[in-house]
């Protein structure tokens, strides 16, 4: 039966998040980077587009604009021509210009790290927000993506939740903050391995399938 209670959806909580760290100990972020401000630029791209694919067109736009500073000085049409294969190239490319320059001009070429200063931040939403916090500065943060949100409403932590940050709400009541941010890669994990969205979900072969609200109803 799914659980109702706050109480009781902490204790599930922390029982997949145990078993969660027993099979993907070594879960981290999919996206290649090296300096904060790359991780805003894939991110951005990573939109309607896998992390695979980002990884190797990124290659090529750090090979023409190495730095910070020479990414917020080209042109939005050289932007896009190097990261029309991601999909959704204009408008990516115009987000990735924009914020870099205010990276440039507003930030000293640094990335902020406080949360809602990071949303001011062209083309950065809550989800880029959470992961720069999370994965850049260690700071508590809850990445709901289209992983997240499927298996957290699978494994009944949060009830019929589609909206991302009634989502991301529902599991800061429920989830320690010092575990959010490692929770959600295991889970992208989890969502591409076992809990998948595009075939029936291999829950013979699942770690949670004896606590899993889909197989308790």
């Amino acid at each position: 039966m799914r659980p109702k209670s706050k109480k009781k959806k902490k204790a599930l909580a922390l029982e997949i998040i145990e078993r969660l760290k027993k099979e993907y100990p070594d879960s981290d972020c999919t996206l290649d980077y090296n300096e904060a401000w790359k991780l805003l630029v894939s991110v951005r791209l990573a939109a309607q587009c896998t992390d695979a694919r980002v990884n190797v067109i990124v290659k090529g736009l750090y090979e023409k604009y190495p730095t910070l500073e020479a990414l917020a000085d080209a042109e939005v049409e050289d932007i896009e021509r190097i990261v029309k294969p991601c999909g959704l190239g204009h408008s990516k490319a115009r987000d990735i210009s924009a914020c870099m320059k205010m990276l440039r001009d507003d930030f000293s070429c640094s990335v902020p790290d406080d949360f809602d200063t990071l949303l001011k931040l062209p083309g950065v939403g809550r989800k880029s927000a959470n992961l720069i916090m999370g994965d850049v500065f260690g700071k508590p943060a809850i990445v709901t993506d289209t992983h997240c949100i499927r298996l957290t409403n699978r494994m009944g932590l949060v009830d019929n939740i589609k909206e991302p940050k009634k989502v991301e709400m529902a599991l800061w009541e429920i989830i320690p903050p010092n575990e959010g941010n490692h929770f959600c890669h295991r889970l992208v994990d989890h969502g591409r391995e076992i809990c998948t969205a595009r075939t029936k979900p291999y829950c013979d072969r699942c770690c949670l399938n004896d606590i899993c609200a889909k197989n308790i109803t």
